[in-house]
């Protein structure tokens, strides 16, 4: 695998941040931040891939296979697509503004 390819799967690894009420108030006690990721990736790509997009130092990652939920679609039952978040640990004194404010 070349250093190019590397860099490209690293910055498609994070889809973006998981928001909701229950990643909130995990970023506030625990120091933590959600991301939806990809499916296949694993936790030390997430690591890379948190540490080049953010500039930041992870201290650990907890990955969690979600499920997708079983709907209708009119008459015919159907289900959502499986995906996959990243409950991401910072080392102390870094930080992930999302908001851009300063």
């Amino acid at each position: 695998m070349t250093a190019a390819y590397a860099k490209e799967r690293l910055m498609s690894v994070v889809l973006g941040p998981h928001l909701s009420e229950k990643s909130a108030i995990t970023g506030e006690r625990d120091k933590q931040i959600v991301f939806r990721v990809r499916r296949d990736s694993t936790k030390d790509e997430i690591r890379r891939a948190v540490e080049l997009l953010f500039d930041v130092k992870v201290d650990g990652v907890q990955v969690v296979s979600v499920k997708g939920k079983a709907k209708r679609f009119g008459r015919t039952p159907g289900r959502r697509k499986d995906w996959k978040k990243a409950y991401v640990s910072l080392a102390e004194g870094s930080d992930i503004n999302f908001m851009g404010a300063d």
